[in-house]
């Protein structure tokens, strides 16, 4: 099966400028793609992840990716699905931005410079800030229509209805960037491909009719189409905000727990998209989930593979435990990342080293300081009644002490009250 045949496959197909022509062309020999990304944040974020994935899917099958970086893109801001202006970020901010995601970026595509078909990182603002207004004007704005721009769909829906905001002529002229970029990439590294969201068929199409313009050469356009859940929520939200991949913004517990918990009906098609597992792995999986969706087969796979591919196989396997204490299960051989991302997840309170020393501190009084109980004849009570565990192992004795002895790794203690309220005790 082609690269092509598989992405129609996996439903990331939307449209293709030419796609007989681009089948062929692929075919031929390997050929050079890119996809843009505006650093708005120090973060990519899993919305992100389709094109990505897919620049390393062609990376897979011999050809040669390259991720630009809106440097100068990013500082107009793309109107692209949005109702009114972006907030305009500064040159530092942006270069910050980009220096952040770099190392993001090398988790998903190979960098290796021994490789023929190496992944690259471009700044568009490295070709577009030496370029006068006035230049950009001749040798770029001359070659498309008012007309044609007003009806590309990221201009009109911001023109048309009740929409008061309108468009500015700085968000207006992206269009014009996004399509020097691809000319510029076709001559500077004979790029013929860019790929993107369905919401930038409009700024794609552009890079195809200014490089067919200006060098007379066929390059071609190919989009996916935008990910949403099945309930109509905007994928890649949580009730805490934006999935990002940066583990300081959302822990890896929290990731893996995002796929582990995506919806049923989204599981196998998320599978599709996001992962490198091949068809007959992905069948299996979706015959096991229609036969028990219960047993999770397929959630525990997207969210492993997920997971994997963003953070790595430790930080993972990581991740996987701390879900199992959450729930219920032992410590033993648990590692330290492992403890830190349940302590991360959970209320934290401090306790010294001096009190753990000696007699220790009173279980009634670290349930109460801890929060789980609000008093200590209701901690006395939870005790006797089996409902408090220390480290996950069961405790009643209502005289019982934490000591040294009870810490793991010289800094936690894992308190727990019920089935489902966690609290640590972080020792200094």
């Amino acid at each position: 099966m082609t690269i092509l045949e598989d992405l129609q496959w996996r439903g990331l197909y939307t449209d293709c400028t030419a796609l007989d022509e681009l089948t062929k062309r692929v075919a031929e020999s390997p050929i050079t793609l890119y996809a843009g990304f505006d650093p708005t944040a120090d973060s990519l974020h899993v919305g992100n992840l389709v094109p990505l994935i897919a620049l390393r899917r062609f990376q897979n099958a011999g050809h040669c990716p390259i991720a630009l970086a809106g440097g100068a893109t990013g500082s107009i801001g793309d109107p692209s699905g949005k109702k009114s202006e972006r907030q305009l970020l500064t040159k530092e901010v942006l270069d910050g931005n980009i220096a952040a995601v770099r190392k993001q970026l090398a988790s998903i595509l190979d960098f290796n410079e021994s490789l023929s078909n190496t992944a690259q990182l471009v700044d568009n603002a490295s070709w577009v800030d030496p370029i006068s207004f006035l230049d950009f004007l001749r040798n770029v704005g001359k070659y498309f229509t008012v007309n044609s721009m007003v009806a590309k769909e990221s201009v009109k829906s911001r023109l048309g209805g009740d929409n008061e905001a309108g468009i500015s002529y700085t968000e207006f002229s992206y269009m014009l960037l996004q399509g020097y970029d691809f000319y510029h990439l076709n001559q500077a590294e004979n790029c013929e491909l860019q790929i993107g969201g369905s919401d930038q068929w409009g700024n794609i199409t552009v890079g195809t009719e200014l490089t067919c313009k200006k060098a007379g050469k066929t390059v071609y356009g190919l989009t996916f189409p935008l990910i949403t859940n099945a309930d109509g929520s905007k994928f890649g939200k949580s009730e805490a905000g934006a999935i990002w991949l940066d583990p300081a913004r959302t822990s890896v517990y929290q990731f893996y727990q995002y796929f582990i918990n995506v919806d049923d009906r989204d599981v196998i098609k998320f599978l599709k998209y996001f992962t490198f597992l091949n068809h007959a792995k992905i069948d299996a999986l979706e015959a096991q989930h229609n036969e028990n969706p219960g047993a999770r087969e397929a959630h525990r796979a997207l969210a492993y593979e997920m997971t994997k591919l963003v953070h790595g196989e430790t930080a993972t396997e990581d991740a996987i435990n701390a879900s199992k204490i959450l729930f219920g299960g032992g410590l033993d051989g648990i590692s330290e990342n492992a403890l830190s991302e349940v302590a991360n997840e959970i209320p934290n309170t401090n306790v010294s080293t001096a009190d753990l020393q000696g007699e220790g501190v009173s279980i009634l009084d670290a349930l109460v300081s801890s929060g789980l109980s609000t008093s200590r004849k209701n901690a006395k009570k939870d005790l006797e009644g089996g409902g408090v565990n220390v480290n996950n192992q069961r405790i009643q004795d209502p005289q019982a002490k934490l000591t040294l002895a009870d810490v793991h790794f010289e800094k936690y203690i894992l308190l727990r009250r019920g089935k489902k309220n966690y609290a640590a005790l972080i020792v200094e």
